[in-house]
């Protein structure tokens, strides 16, 4: 049985001990499948104008293209020269949620994280996402730091 593991890359060097974490695991389990996803933090509560939804539409592509480009698309490749198996995705979406969603959808036994080092005042005042997917997954959750 294929055990499945997703990864949330952030883009910066968290992500990266996340990635090089569930690698090392991977490996342990055996047989496991990544998935390695990243999230464009995105909120649908906007009021605009057709004009300002095709444009917001448009980057939205655009972003997820770019982030598939230079975050996913090399740690697959990493992972699949290790010999492991994976799939990346880029969605939009509350980093949290979102990540939680998917491991559901994806029947991943696990998600694992890097933590951040950022400490802004709003992540004081609202909790990071980190933090939110710690108190509110389904699965377990590895905070790499």
């Amino acid at each position: 049985m294929t055990t499945k593991l997703l990864i949330g890359l952030d883009g910066q060097s968290s992500g990266d001990r996340a990635l090089t974490f569930a690698e090392n695991l991977a490996k342990l389990i055996g047989q496991a499948e990544l998935l390695v996803v990243y999230v464009i933090e995105w909120s649908p509560y906007s009021f605009q104008t057709p004009e300002e939804n095709a444009q917001r539409h448009k980057r939205r592509e655009e972003e997820i293209s770019t982030a598939m480009e230079r975050v996913v698309t090399p740690a697959i490749e990493r992972l699949e020269a290790s010999g492991i198996k994976a799939v990346g995705m880029v969605r939009h979406g509350n980093v949290a949620d979102t990540l939680d969603q998917i491991a559901a959808k994806q029947n991943a036994s696990q998600i694992i994280v890097g933590r951040s080092t950022e400490s802004s005042l709003s992540k004081r005042i609202f909790g990071s996402s980190t933090a939110n997917l710690v108190m509110g997954a389904n699965v377990p959750v590895t905070v790499v730091s």
